[in-house]
């Protein structure tokens, strides 16, 4: 068992659409823990930060545009392989191809509104929650 924390971030077009307790109950259900928790308006400044790999390509800019639209719920998430087991439950980033049952592939409406971030690897998930999150916002879960 390798317990990992990993970055989640439900999209504006996912907390527009009052999809925040599903995807929570989602992460629940399926044994992860939610460590840390907040709700945030993105600057322009930190989702430029986030999306850091993307820049200068073509989507850039729609992207920044996006994720700065609205309200976006950032989350720390961890458990037993947390990393991967995030990146199966949401599916692929088009939601043409994400098979049904993954919350992309329920929820999605479109490539560039597709409800949902999770961390790609350790090291991104690393980076990702120091963005959003102070090391003494991330509780250490009690049995």
């Amino acid at each position: 068992m390798v317990t990992q924390r990993t970055f989640v971030m439900i999209k504006p077009d996912g907390v527009k659409r009052k999809l925040v307790g599903e995807i929570i109950s989602r992460i629940e259900r399926k044994g992860l823990n939610i460590v840390a928790m907040k709700m945030v308006q993105i600057s322009r400044e930190r989702a430029e930060e986030l999306y850091a790999e993307h820049k200068g390509k073509s989507f850039f800019p729609e992207l920044i545009s996006y994720i700065t639209s609205g309200q976006v719920v950032c989350m720390v998430v961890e458990g037993d392989e947390a990393v991967a087991v995030m990146r199966k439950m949401i599916g692929a980033t088009d939601p043409k191809e994400a098979s049904p049952g993954t919350i992309r592939g329920d929820f999605a409406l479109s490539k560039g509104e597709n409800v949902i971030h999770a961390s790609d690897s350790e090291e991104k998930a690393r980076r990702e929650m120091s963005i959003f999150f102070r090391e003494e916002e991330i509780l250490e879960l009690k049995a």
